[in-house]
């Protein structure tokens, strides 16, 4: 398994309108570090339905994602980045083991954003 200081960062569902979900039918998907060949996790196998339901919901937060102002999307958005920034070594370790890629790398994609 991955060595996470936060282990709560490595989800196994899908977020779709505010919460984390399981596939409708149940069935998944295995996650696999391609340079071990190890089993890292497994990810909802999401079909029409929930593709259908994260659209519509999407296009719900949207309606009050517009109506913010340039400055209070940018507090948002910077806060994100803030957490992302906190927890980039965590990141790096799941990019790296689901990717393959380089943890240098890992963490410049997301220092970049």
């Amino acid at each position: 398994m991955l060595n996470l200081k936060d282990p709560s960062l490595l989800k196994q569902q899908c977020y779709i309108n505010g919460e984390w979900l399981d596939a409708d039918n149940g069935e998944t998907i295995p996650v696999t570090n391609p340079a071990t060949g190890e089993i890292i996790a497994s990810v909802p196998k999401m079909g029409t339905a929930e593709a259908e339901r994260a659209v519509a919901g999407a296009a719900e937060a949207f309606k009050t994602w517009k109506k913010k102002s340039a400055k209070e999307r940018s507090v948002i958005l910077r806060r994100w980045f803030e957490l992302m920034m906190a927890n980039q070594d965590d990141l790096a370790v799941i990019l790296t083991s689901e990717q393959g890629k380089p943890l240098a790398e890992a963490k410049g994609e997301i220092a970049y954003g």
